[in-house]
C-alpha cells in the first residue's frame, strides 16, 4: 500500500541517518517503530525505507515468529503473535550484529503472511546499509529476553491510531489471508486485542509518539 510519508518523519529519519556516519563506520544506527497490532507499523517502515533508498533496510520483528510446528509443540498456536510466540533472543542478536558487524552481510528472516511462516535468510543487511529500520509490537517490552532490544535502538517511535480503525484493519488483514469474517473478528478480539493492550503500556518508553492513520 502506497502512503504519503509526512515530511517531519522523513526529516527526522534523515537526521538519524546522518548520525550513522559514512559507509563502514560502526555502529550502524537502528530505528524502531512500535505500537499495537494494526497501527500501521509495517506501512510506515516500508515508506521510510523507500524514501531513504539503499542505505536503509527493513528488518521486521515478524520474521522471528516461531515456526508453526514449534508453536503447536508448545501449545501456543492458538495465540500466535503473543510475546512468547517469537524468538526474541534471536531477534535481539540479529539487531546487535546488524549494528556492529558493518563489514559483512548480516542476514535476517522474513515473515510470509501467505504461508504464515518465517523464511530464513531472506533479508540482507549489506555493508552499504547505514540505517536499519525495525518494527514490531514488543520492541519496548522490559521483560527478558525482550529487554535486550531497547538498548539496541537509537530511536523508538510509538504509532498511535484510533482503535476502531486499527481493529477494522486487522479484520480485513485476517480475511485477506483466508479467515472468514466471524473467525477474523474472533481472532482480533481474543488474540490481537490482548496484545494491543500490552503494547499500549510501552508508549512512555518511546522517543516520539506518531499519530498515524
Amino acid at each position: 500500500m502506497s502512503v504519503q510519508l509526512p515530511n517531519h518523519l522523513r526529516e527526522r529519519a534523515e537526521l538519524l541517518l546522518e548520525r550513522s556516519g559514512p559507509v563502514g563506520a560502526s555502529p550502524r544506527l537502528v530505528l524502531g517503530l512500535t505500537g499495537p497490532p494494526g497501527a500501521g507499523k509495517s506501512t510506515l517502515a516500508e515508506a521510510l525505507v523507500a524514501a531513504l533508498g539503499p542505505v536503509a533496510v527493513l528488518v521486521p520483528m515478524d520474521g522471528f515468529h516461531l515456526a508453526q510446528v514449534e508453536l503447536e509443540r508448545l501449545g501456543r498456536a492458538d495465540r500466535k503473535g503473543a510475546p512468547d510466540t517469537f524468538d526474541a533472543a534471536g531477534f535481539a542478536e540479529v539487531l546487535r550484529r546488524a549494528r556492529h558487524d558493518v563489514d559483512e552481510t548480516v542476514y535476517a528472516p522474513m515473515f510470509r503472511r501467505d504461508i504464515e511462516e518465517p523464511i530464513a535468510g531472506a533479508i540482507a543487511v549489506t555493508p552499504e546499509v547505514r540505517l536499519v529500520v525495525t518494527e514490531g509490537n514488543y520492541l519496548l517490552d522490559e521483560r527478558p529476553p525482550w529487554d535486550r532490544v531497547r538498548p539496541l535502538l537509537d530511536e523508538a517511535w510509538y504509532l498511535e491510531v484510533e482503535d476502531s480503525l486499527r481493529r477494522s484493519r486487522l479484520v480485513a488483514r485476517h480475511i485477506s489471508f483466508g479467515r472468514d469474517e466471524p473467525a477474523a473478528r474472533d481472532w482480533v478480539r481474543t488474540v490481537d486485542e490482548p496484545n494491543a493492550v500490552l503494547a499500549t503500556t510501552y508508549r512512555p518508553r518511546a522517543d516520539l509518539v506518531v499519530q498515524w492513520g
